[in-house]
Order: C-alpha cells, then structure tokens, then sequence
C-alpha cells in the first residue's frame, strides 16, 4: 500500500512573524549603518556587503530547499519500484 506523504505547510502566523522579523533585522542594520559615525564610503561599503549577505543566504536557503525536495522526488521513485517489484513477485512459484 502506497502512502502518500503530507505537504507541509507553514501557518500565516508563521509566515508573518518571519516576514516581520527580516523587515525588523534589515531596518536595524540601515540605520546602524546610516547611523555610524564614519565616511559615507565605509557606509556604503558595509550597505553593499549586508545587500550581499541578504542576497546570498536567499539563495542558499533555495539550493537547500531544491536539493531536499529532489531528493524527496527519488525517494518517492525508489519506493515505486520496490512496491512494483514486490507486487510481481510470487513467493509460491516455482523455479
């Protein structure tokens, strides 16, 4: 017998108290930045960088989450084949 695995969803209040905690993390590092007492170039460098960082760790979070999700896809095709195989086998035939 096949079972088919659950799609995991997140809640709304899950999804909202992330969105809210990256709005708030980026908007204390801008005004940190703009906010520190140096050149507007280091400013702009260190805006440059944590742009950099916020685009990477998306990224990351995306290679992660494909590679998961293919491997769930192979799992998924691997458990096909045994149950076909187990299905066409006869115990009780003989050699």
């Amino acid at each position: 017998m096949s079972d088919t695995p659950v799609k995991q969803q997140n809640t709304a209040a899950f999804y909202g108290q992330a969105v809210a905690s990256f709005a708030v993390a980026m908007s204390a590092t801008a005004v940190g930045i703009y906010r520190l007492n140096t050149d507007a170039w280091v400013r702009a460098f260190l805006a440059i960088a944590v742009l950099y960082l916020v685009t990477s760790a998306f990224t990351l979070a995306k290679v992660i989450r494909d590679r998961q999700e293919a491997g769930q896809i192979v799992s998924r095709v691997d458990q096909a084949r045994l149950e076909k195989l187990l299905a066409e086998h006869d115990p009780f035939e003989k050699l």
